[in-house]
């Protein structure tokens, strides 16, 4: 207990230390201070991320007074966890109380695309998974915007739908496989909120937060607004709404190239490529504990580091993997503690941005600025350049994600390694033929599931056994686009596996889920921070998409594998069985 209560003291010291960076946000109970830290490392909930979701009942000078008249009558000014319940009680309403309920009023029973699905079990599913946009629609109630200082929430015009589960607000990247899914559903209105809903953070923070909460305030994550705003294009051709976007949307590249960008010199020639990089040096306020207990006998210098770099691991969207790990020798390898994600430039993260360079050309191509359309069409040209100089291996016919620190290219499988062929990033068309043999090569096609996020088993969630939906999209969406019959099959064949693990983890438990097993029969993925979270907002529209590309062919049952994959296959079944 004596050491227990020295523990407790030195980080209720440290807490409320001036890091050399700026806190999360500027809130003294959300994001740091004595509260937040007393009430996490007290772990009187299950997940950190309940007590930040928490409303206030008074203001929050009155909440501060209130802890510090508290705490002053306790030992060590560390408050029992009784007395800390009393005071959440008295002070603090649970979460969800932002929220009213509302049902989208644009949905509507069998949309089009339903009927295009042949299989008839899986027409069935999919009439399911169109359902589940109705309990993940919310509003946010008018008080949020009328007293926000009572709230975590950020306050969005617009009702929106959620991912699910733990995940009860609004999130960035996810909406773009949740609007395309929309889009299918015939839900144009609901839709269009979400955008403007983006629309209004970019024109309110400069960038988009992470997710709806004012401690995401000071991290992004992928950049999918300008591709939720061409999805959306592409369903109504509206050019009025075009025109609106368009300054938000290039605000936010401003943001990425002012904030988030890095010049690299390879064979004297400078290029100029992006990464993740959040510069605050205090702990996730929602995942508080889990990174005070991380960096447990580091120096002071090194923990802000850590803290930075799980930042930038949130913000990359693969929160957490080993994809970021570099050790004490430069190398992709280690343990959560040595992830660097400052420190490496991201292949998915430079397509994404070379895809919406080409895209925001186009738009202004649309509206008849030839000017500015060039303009963006150089930029594009700029960035396939950097890719092919500082990423391409023409060795192993991929592209690899640049270690900045030691100056050379990782050489693990991630599925990103082939974001390029996605936003058709590439001078010659053998690029990405070259990029299907590595795929085949790589060992990541023997899963009966779907391709894993790595062939790395570290214990984190973007790792081995998990596959991802983004991903899952991400690739079959670019080997589709392929001239090669090859390069279509195999994207069909994927396909085929992730609707069937979806469709019968569906049967099993009768949910979607965020994430997903690549072997076993239909099975959830697991590790990382938190547990499997059910909804599943991206997984229901990544579902949805491709019943809709492939809906003539896509099985319920076994489905048709080609010859080519079939060996993998069985060899990954005989393994599970041994």
């Amino acid at each position: 207990m004596h050491r227990l209560i020295v523990f407790c003291f030195s980080f209720a010291l440290l807490a409320n230390v001036k890091s050399a960076f700026p806190p999360p946000c500027d809130s003294e109970i959300y994001c740091n201070g004595s509260i937040l830290h007393q009430v996490q490392t007290a772990k009187l909930f299950d997940d950190d991320k309940y007590f930040v979701d928490m409303k206030l009942k008074a203001k929050p000078d009155d909440v501060l007074l209130a802890f510090h008249n508290l705490s002053s009558k306790s030992p060590h000014f560390i408050v029992p966890p009784a007395k800390l319940r009393e005071f959440l009680g008295a002070y603090f309403e649970k979460p969800g109380t932002e929220f009213e309920s509302w049902t989208p009023p644009d949905w509507h029973d069998k949309p089009k695309f339903l009927g295009r699905i042949a299989d008839q079990k899986l027409r069935d599913w999919a009439g399911k998974i169109h359902n589940l946009w109705k309990p993940l629609g919310r509003k946010i109630r008018a008080s949020v915007k009328d007293q926000p200082e009572l709230y975590s929430q950020i306050y969005t015009p617009h009702p929106f739908v959620v991912p699910g589960g733990r995940f009860r607000e609004l999130y960035y990247w996810d909406s773009y496989w949740v609007i395309n899914g929309l889009l299918l559903s015939e839900m144009t209105d609901t839709a269009y909120g979400m955008i403007q809903n983006f629309l209004y953070l970019v024109n309110r923070y400069g960038f988009i937060p992470n997710g709806g909460r004012i401690y995401y305030e000071r991290r992004s994550q992928p950049p999918f607004l300008t591709q939720m705003v061409e999805s959306y294009y592409q369903a109504t051709k509206d050019k009025d709404f075009l025109r609106v976007a368009l300054p938000a949307l290039e605000k936010e590249y401003r943001f990425w190239m002012q904030n988030r960008s890095m010049a690299v010199t390879i064979n004297g020639t400078k290029h100029v490529l992006n990464r993740y990089h959040v510069q605050v040096g205090l702990p996730r306020p929602e995942s508080y504990t889990d990174d005070l207990e991380l960096v447990e006998g580091l120096t002071e210098d090194r923990k802000e580091q850590v803290w930075m770099d799980l930042k930038a691991g949130a913000e990359s969207g693969w929160d957490f993997t080993s994809r970021w790990y570099i050790d004490g020798d430069g190398r992709n390898n280690g343990t959560l503690r040595d992830t660097r994600t400052s420190q490496i430039l991201p292949t998915d993260l430079n397509a994404l941005l070379c895809l919406n360079e080409k895209t925001l050309a186009s738009f202004h191509r649309i509206l008849g600025d030839g000017d500015s359309a060039a303009s963006y069409d150089q930029a594009a040209a700029r960035r396939q350049g950097a890719m092919e100089s500082v990423l391409w291996d023409a060795e192993r016919g991929a592209w690899f994600d640049y270690n900045m620190m030691m100056h050379s290219k990782h050489s693990e499988f991630y599925p990103s390694n082939l974001a390029p062929v996605w936003a058709q990033c590439y001078s010659r068309p053998e690029m990405a033929e070259k990029a299907v043999q590595y795929l085949k090569g790589s060992g990541a096609l023997q899963f009966p599931n779907g391709v894993p996020t790595s062939l790395r088993e570290s214990g984190q969630q973007w790792d081995y056994p998990n596959a991802w939906p983004p991903s899952q999209h991400m690739l079959i969406s670019g080997l589709s686009k392929l001239p090669s019959e090859d390069a279509k099959q195999l994207a069909f064949d994927l396909a085929q596996r992730w609707i069937k693990t979806n469709w019968l983890a569906y049967m099993k438990y009768d949910a979607m889920f965020e994430k997903y097993d690549v072997n076993g029969d239909g099975k959830p993925g697991g590790g990382g921070e938190y547990e499997v979270q059910l909804g599943f907002g991206w997984t229901n529209g990544v579902a949805l998409q491709l019943l809709d590309q492939y809906g003539e062919t896509l099985t319920a049952g076994s489905g048709h594998v080609s010859s080519g994959l079939l060996l993998p296959l069985v060899i990954s079944a005989t393994l599970m069985l041994q």
